[in-house]
């Protein structure tokens, strides 16, 4: 097997942290907000979003590498990852109770990000998909919905941090492409459905 040359490892490490799912979705809704929202009702939202996602899920994952529950802030075990799925379904869930609660309507970004997490967990069960891909793909299309540029701009950074996951060992090739064909399943879904709900 051929040595991977450190500066490759170095630059895959930066696309691969950079990247992370979190900071990924974290930007869409930064950008959603600074477009769409009044500066009050989009701080607003972005501050539910911040304290009922991004915030518990970044300092649940903190906490369990701590105490060694986990293995590293990946969380690259499968079985690990079993309780760090279901946190993440339930934060979504609590931020979707919030959402009804203060706007009387579900958000459909959040639903299908449930959606997609909810394959993830099950596709858990028999190969550890990757989250990095995964969440980068459907960032990609939640970006195409509102700006085409940018859409295609973080498909090519999908492509770029899958093979950034395979370089670091994180992932095999196939638990990448099933990451990537779970996270197209739901894009179409989201692309051609959203208006439904």
């Amino acid at each position: 097997m051929q040595k991977v040359p450190p500066l490759v490892l170095k630059i895959s490490k930066i696309i691969s942290n950079c990247f992370n799912p979190l900071f990924s979705l974290l930007l869409y809704f930064l950008y959603v907000t600074v477009k769409f929202e009044t500066i009050e009702s989009g701080l607003k939202k972005f501050a539910i979003i911040f304290l009922v996602i991004i915030l518990p899920i970044s300092y649940w994952i903190f906490r369990r590498v701590k105490s060694g529950k986990y293995s590293d802030a990946d969380v690259s075990d499968r079985e690990q990852r079993k309780s760090l799925y279901y946190f993440i379904i339930a934060a979504l869930i609590l931020f979707n109770v919030i959402s009804y609660l203060v706007n009387k309507k579900l958000d459909s970004v959040m639903l299908y990000l449930l959606l997609l997490l909810f394959l993830m967990q099950i596709s858990n069960f028999f190969i550890k998909s990757s989250m990095h891909t995964a969440l980068n793909i459907f960032t990609a299309a939640l970006f195409f919905s509102q700006n085409h540029t940018f859409g295609i701009i973080w498909l090519l950074i999908s492509f770029l941090v899958a093979v950034t996951r395979i370089i670091l060992k994180k992932h095999t090739p196939n638990e990448v492409i099933s990451g990537a064909v779970i996270a197209v399943f739901v894009s179409f879904l989201f692309l051609n459905f959203n208006s439904i709900l």
